[in-house]
């Protein structure tokens, strides 16, 4: 009997683009493979870091945006609970001044990506990531 092939389950694809969108947030800035915490300014090898949320990545609406994610250190991340004062400081000045206000209003909002959205994120950011790949 021939194999149907199943169409993927959500929690995969979310779990997918997840590594996938942590890939590419940790090489976007990299120079010679080495990236710099946004919060505390650790270098270190991309893989070596992680990728920070300032909006906790439970909320949709804002856990794929890439102004919201930022490369973190372990230091900052996970034993300082991602340092989320001096993260939405640093937006701030890097965008507005109300900047930080605004992406916590964003990741209230109710967003429900549809499975094929999932899909486009996940090839497009394989794609920007090979790419970052050939230049790093």
């Amino acid at each position: 009997m021939a194999k149907v092939s199943k169409k993927p389950l959500r929690k995969n694809l979310i779990k997918e683009l997840d590594t996938v969108f942590s890939q590419y947030i940790r090489l976007r800035y990299a120079k010679n493979e080495i990236a710099q915490c946004y919060t505390c300014g650790k270098k270190d090898h991309w893989k070596k870091l992680q990728a920070g949320h300032f909006a906790s990545r439970r909320h949709y609406a804002t856990r794929w945006n890439e102004d919201n994610v930022q490369v973190q250190c372990y230091g900052c991340n996970i034993a300082n609970q991602g340092m989320q004062f001096e993260f939405g400081k640093r937006l701030c000045l890097q965008f507005d001044n109300n900047f930080a206000d605004e992406l916590m209003i964003k990741s209230k909002q109710i967003v429900k990506f549809a499975d094929v959205e999932l899909i486009d994120m996940i090839d497009y950011y394989k794609q920007q990531v090979n790419i970052l790949l050939k230049f790093s």
